[in-house]
């Protein structure tokens, strides 16, 4: 059952927003009033955002069943979804599911229905072949990421999906980038399309190549990065075997990064990003996973270790950085030898001269064995490391609260001392325990 937060500037407040871009605005009245939409938008202008508000006013608060159906290509965006829808603080009950953790998890979660359900293909194709739920009330369909959902490796898990839905009555699209055909299965009848790709948005991204004098690109990437600073930022390579390569020199290094590959357990991954949020990690290692769909913070700069084979990975790659309004700068990492495709257009090669000031991170992760399903709230969490482990307001970092543990960020020299005091306390009924990630 819905609460009584149904007014956009309520949701908006509570989400520490204070207006919506143009687009968000034009998105949700072209939704609002059409059957078919396709929202083109660059990574990180608030397409989320702009598709989830639309749904308040057609979800019935008296119906029990599922009634939007949110299909995305990878977990992580499946996670930020929902924690976006969950933030809104609508009321609905929102899940999501998706491969890379125990099924068993899912059929809790979704034992009673939500108004909400988001998940990857293979996922949600389980549950609909299992009829875990009635699916006569999905009236919405929403494919985020579409050219990712649709390509042909989804294609016979989201025929499987759609043949299965007779109710749909209203079908939104989302993306970064142009598809240039749809399939017919989608059965997307003269959608509208609101385009913000290009004419609508001024860019603020700076590309700058940096040439390898040798075919080792490795001392070159460390000389970018000190000239960088302790700015966070995105290393993107192809491989997950050059991850674990650049992984090494980074460590010998001593520069403080998190990898994220689709080679790495769902729970290595997510606290992989929670580290990066939280700025225990000044480095996201990463391979295109982390091009769209995950929830980090404003990025001044990615770097192309290695370019991708294709330009919409550039495009989304670079995404990364210069979102919304903000100016950021994608930097290529060229052999002397390496030729550059044609799909990087403009692009000024710069020569490292000086190097940034250098300091260590100031954040440490630490983790506590208990969540929301043992009733722990932040706020729990916030008096117990203010009360018991003596920090101040400023001295606590990001709270991430999952449902059967919780991730805090406190000043690194005050981690060890924390953990020594706090580890084996009750926190509401529950004794946790608490260590460094």
């Amino acid at each position: 059952m819905a609460n009584s937060i149904k007014d956009q500037q309520d949701i908006l407040d509570k989400l520490n927003i204070q207006s919506l871009h143009p687009m968000q605005r034009e998105a949700i009245a072209v939704i609002g009033s059409n059957t078919n939409t396709i929202l083109l938008s660059p990574t990180g202008t608030g397409k989320t955002l702009a598709f989830l508000l639309p749904l308040l006013e057609i979800l019935d608060p008296k119906n029990a069943d599922v009634q939007v159906l949110i299909i995305v290509p990878s977990r992580e965006l499946a996670i930020q979804i929902e924690q976006v829808a969950r933030d809104m603080g609508s009321g609905f009950k929102v899940n999501a599911v998706y491969g890379g953790r125990p099924m068993s998890k899912d059929k809790i979660e979704i034992k009673h229905a939500p108004a909400i359900l988001i998940g990857t293909p293979g996922r949600i194709l389980d549950h609909f072949d299992a009829d875990r739920f009635s699916k006569m009330s999905i009236k919405t369909l929403i494919l985020d990421e579409f050219d990712k959902s649709l390509e042909d490796g989804f294609e016979e898990e989201m025929k499987g999906i759609i043949g299965q839905l007779p109710s749909i009555n209203k079908r939104i699209l989302t993306s970064a980038t142009k598809l240039e055909k749809i399939p017919g299965f989608v059965r997307l009848d003269k959608p509208t399309t609101v385009d913000y790709l290009s004419a609508k948005r001024k860019t603020t991204l700076s590309i700058k190549t940096v040439v390898s004098q040798k075919p080792n690109k490795l001392p070159t990437l460390l000389e970018l990065l000190q000239y960088i600073g302790n700015h966070q930022g995105i290393i993107f390579c192809n491989l997950r075997d050059n991850i674990d390569r650049v992984s090494h020199f980074l460590k010998r290094n001593n520069i403080s990064h998190s990898c994220f590959s689709g080679g790495m357990e769902q729970q290595e991954r997510e606290r992989s990003l929670i580290t990066f949020r939280n700025g225990t990690s000044q480095i996201l290692l990463a391979t295109d996973l982390a091009s769209r769909g995950i929830d980090i913070p404003e990025l001044k700069f990615i770097i192309h270790y290695e370019l991708p084979k294709h330009e919409e990975e550039f495009i989304h790659r670079n995404g990364r950085t210069a979102r919304v309004y903000e100016k950021g700068t994608a930097y290529i990492l060229k052999g002397s030898d390496e030729q550059l495709p044609e799909f990087v257009k403009t692009s000024k090669v710069i020569k490292i001269s000086t190097k940034a000031p250098k300091s260590a991170p100031l954040w440490e992760t630490l983790f506590i064995s208990g969540g929301r399903k043992d009733k722990i709230s932040k706020g729990d969490i916030v008096g117990l490391f203010m009360k018991q482990g003596g920090l101040t307001q400023e001295q606590l970092g990001t709270i991430e609260l999952k449902q059967d543990c919780a991730f805090v960020a406190v000043p690194r020299k005050e981690a060890k001392r924390i953990v020594d005091t706090l580890d084996n306390t009750r926190l509401k009924k529950k004794k946790v325990r608490i260590r460094v990630l």
